[in-house]
């Protein structure tokens, strides 16, 4: 069974709290690093029904994407709603951890489950986010240590390329030193020089982690005092994270794609709001998880045929349909970004096998009720 601590560092390297927009509130909200976690629950609001289905079940950690405390408070007594919902996970022993603006744009975040529930390939950012700096990290470690250690740069976030992750390049050679008195040596006796076969290893970090894996090769490694170094890289250009997703779909039309959006989406009282001809053809469609209207501009510009986000204000929608850009589906706030509970549940089995039992909530917390 993981620490808390372990499962957020998980989180974390995921969905990098740094990465959140400068106004958000993410990360651990609440619980002790070191407590145990047997029970992850994942819901898109935090709630009093969401954090009471939490301590029925007998959660220890509530993942949830939008802040319980986005704006400073004073206090948090139980005699409003958002205290309530903090002392009814308190009193279970749940935690609650947030991750909103970092899961947007991320890799398996909130626009990409969107994107990939409803079938696009070939996906793409609408708006690439610039990529942060990066570090190499080479340390020296005997052969017989170098999987461990790799393995542990991994798990503090080093070696993560793209879609890939334990990436590190390896060349053995000879390490050659004397132990001095005072020294411990792990290998070696003092005063006489020993010669051990290591393997030089290389892996690649963002430059926000270079504390934490720094620290994580130190306390891993076997010598007492490690050879390493540290290089910064110089900046690639565009990450393959950012805003938004746009992507192919295979022939269709407006009106089949609207009904394809309905089946893939939770169902709410708002349904699917479409803005264009119905037999419009389809075949490029963007998609943003949560409030989009703000990228209105920059599809103007684009080659897709429709644009999914949710709500959508009258004039912003009115005068972009005036500019015979893309089509526009909105859908349900909740409803899009419950996509990524499921995604995010299954890489966290992924990770952490039988260790942990992981559950979706299926409650509607969308604000509106039903519709006439």
């Amino acid at each position: 069974m993981p620490a808390l601590k372990d499962v957020v560092d998980l989180l974390h390297g995921w969905y990098p709290p740094a990465t959140a927009d400068s106004w958000d509130a993410v990360g651990l909200v609440h619980g002790h690093p070191g407590a145990r976690v047997d029970k992850v629950l994942f819901a898109v609001d935090p709630v009093l029904p969401v954090a009471r289905e939490a301590a029925d079940w007998g959660a220890d950690l509530l993942v949830v994407h939008h802040p319980l405390f986005l704006k400073p408070v004073h206090g948090f007594a139980a005699t409003t709603p958002k205290g309530r919902t903090l002392a009814t996970l308190a009193g279970a022993d749940c935690a609650l951890l947030t991750a909103h603006t970092n899961a947007d744009q991320a890799a398996s975040g909130v626009s990409e489950s969107l994107a990939l529930a409803l079938g696009l390939s070939d996906l793409e950012p609408i708006l690439p986010a610039p990529e942060g700096p990066r570090d190499k990290l080479t340390v020296y470690v005997p052969v017989a240590s170098a999987d461990r250690l790799r393995d542990v740069l991994a798990s503090a976030g080093a070696g993560r390329i793209g879609d890939y992750d334990h990436a590190s390049f390896s060349t053995p050679g000879q390490g050659r030193f004397r132990p001095l008195d005072g020294a411990s040596p792990a290998i070696g006796a003092v005063g006489e020089i020993e010669t051990v076969a290591e393997e030089r290893v290389e892996v690649v970090l963002p430059r926000t982690l270079r504390a934490h894996v720094v620290a994580a090769m130190l306390a891993a490694h076997p010598y007492e005092e490690p050879a390493y170094d540290v290089v910064e890289l110089a900046g690639a250009g565009l990450a393959e994270t950012g805003t938004g997703r746009v992507g192919n779909l295979a022939p269709t039309t407006l009106r089949e794609f609207a009904a394809r959006v309905a089946g893939a989406l939770p169902e709410t009282a708002h349904g699917v709001r479409v803005a264009g001809s119905r037999d419009r053809p389809v075949r490029r469609v963007a998609v943003c998880g949560g409030a989009g209207d703000f990228l209105l501009d920059t599809m103007a510009g684009t080659d897709a045929d429709v644009y999914l986000t949710s709500d959508l204000r009258h004039h912003p929608a009115s005068e972009f349909v005036e500019r015979d850009g893309p089509a526009l589906v909105d859908v349900a706030h909740w409803a899009a970004e419950w996509t990524w509970l499921p995604v995010v549940e299954a890489r966290l089995r992924s990770a952490l096998g039988d260790t942990v039992e992981t559950r979706v909530s299926t409650l509607r917390t969308d604000p509106w009720t039903f519709r006439l």
